[in-house]
């Protein structure tokens, strides 16, 4: 069981807590209070840690599992004390809010992961515990560093942009020429509705093993959301405003660009965010039907062989991060640029 010393480091993070909350010197709902909450939260989660490395098969410590179930009922309790803080509409104080929340929310799963695979002893080839995956990381930088610059840099941004670009091109000119619109969506439908498992294929066999293939599938994939959302902005602009465009003898270009494609921007930044997420996925499974010894796509099929389970989480979380933030990217400057509109004042 537990040394005095053990029981002394694991018990005494939460008997302060106790004390602060029976004494009450502040605020629940103030900054300080949530800050000295996550603060002994952290050390409680710590101690926890230390001695999760240290259980064995015939020494499990079940006690030990009580005090786990205590640290996410604290944890939970903290990031609700985050949530209720009274800001008063204070933008330093609003962002450090904003930050904090996903911040320990995302340390919280990565802590409950690590305690349950080292806890229970699950087989690495399984899942990985995170800092398996932390130095798999850091042993393998040059090669995840090679491997995003052929995916993401290469294929990615060169397929998403020639899709959303040609798929923005082609809503206006389908707004121009409205015949079209019944003539090409259905086409465009029908693309968007193919497999990328099917697609992907072919698309080796016409551009090559290189990553000129794994931008094309990117385009497919990116083209049809990009011109249905531009397509829909644009006819959404009010027709009071159309008639107020039309009393100034404005022509069709001066419409569009004054009018239009500003009240279409919400509808344009959806589509680009949803190809974010979708260039990422189309370029990787694109990688695993042919490509050089290069890829985030290619380091998941081989490494997967290998048993390298580890490498492959690490290659997970370099892909995760690169569309989180492409993604968090596309999101600020759709703030920036449609800070007028109604879904943009409260935030």
């Amino acid at each position: 069981m537990f040394s005095s010393n053990t029981i002394l480091i694991l018990a005494l993070p939460q008997a302060v807590l106790v004390l602060l909350l029976l004494i009450k010197p502040f605020d629940k709902n103030n900054i300080s209070s949530s800050l000295i909450l996550t603060i002994v939260t952290i050390a409680g989660c710590t101690s926890v840690l230390v001695r999760i490395f240290e259980l064995t098969h015939e020494n499990p410590a079940w006690a030990l599992w009580l005090y786990v179930i205590a640290q996410v009922i604290m944890i939970w309790e903290s990031m609700s004390n985050w949530t209720r803080i009274n800001t008063d509409h204070k933008p330093f104080i609003d962002n450090i809010v904003n930050l904090t929340v996903p911040f320990l929310f995302g340390a919280s799963l990565i802590y409950l992961w690590e305690i349950l695979t080292v806890g229970f002893n699950v087989p690495q080839i399984l899942l990985p515990s995170p800092h398996l995956i932390a130095l798999a990381f850091a042993k393998s930088t040059s090669v995840l560093w090679a491997d995003f610059q052929q995916t993401f840099v290469k294929a990615v941004l060169s397929g998403y942009l020639i899709g959303c670009g040609s798929g923005f091109l082609i809503a206006i000119f389908i707004d121009r020429v409205p015949f079209l619109q019944k003539g090409l969506l259905p086409i465009g439908n029908l693309v968007s509705a193919l497999p990328i498992v099917g697609v992907a294929p072919i698309m080796v066999m016409w551009f090559g093993f290189d990553w000129h293939s794994k931008a094309a599938v990117v385009v497919i994939m990116t083209f049809f959301p990009m011109l249905v959302n531009t397509l829909t902005g644009i006819a959404a602009s009010g027709q009071m405003e159309r008639d107020l465009m039309y009393s100034y003898a404005s022509n069709y270009w001066q419409t569009l660009l004054l009018l239009r494609l500003p009240n279409a921007l919400p509808f344009i930044f959806n589509a680009m965010k949803i190809n974010s997420t979708l260039a990422l996925i189309g370029a990787i499974v694109a990688e695993f039907f042919g490509t050089p010894i290069v890829g985030m796509g290619f380091r998941i099929s081989i490494e997967v062989g290998r048993m390298n389970v580890d490498v492959v989480w690490a290659t997970i979380t370099v892909a995760a991060m690169s569309g989180s933030l492409f993604f968090a990217l596309i999101a600020l400057c759709e703030r920036s640029m449609t800070a007028w509109h109604p879904s943009m004042r409260n935030r």
